[in-house]
């Protein structure tokens, strides 16, 4: 039927203030849908949010909050403890084994 369109597709802050200005500029969300092969639903957004917020309207990757980054790297701090945790246990198991193969009483009692 129709073209088959990406709903994953992602655009940079830059493109996306290009593709409003050209609508600023006169040009019809229906023939920029058509060029751009984007969904006039997605350009008519994209322009709502740059009149209400305007230059800061799209954040860039480079330019993350302050919460996000925090939120970014707690999570990755998380991340770490849990790898660490898994590493205890193994090296402690590794740890109680061998000194419990060292140990003469534990060998006694095992033997029993």
């Amino acid at each position: 039927m129709g073209k088959e369109k990406s709903s994953n597709k992602q655009y940079g802050k830059e493109y996306k203030m290009s593709v409003v200005q050209m609508i600023k500029e006169g040009k019809t969300v229906a023939e920029l849908s058509r060029e751009l092969d984007i969904h006039p639903n997605q350009l008519y957004a994209w322009k709502s949010k740059y009149d209400k917020q305007g230059e800061k309207a799209f954040i860039g990757k480079g330019n993350l909050t302050e919460a996000t980054q925090m939120q970014r790297k707690i999570r990755n701090l998380e991340m770490e403890v849990e790898i660490l945790k898994k590493a205890l246990s193994i090296f402690s198991k590794d740890a109680v084994t061998e000194w419990s193969s060292s140990n003469p009483f534990v060998a006694r009692t095992r033997s029993r």
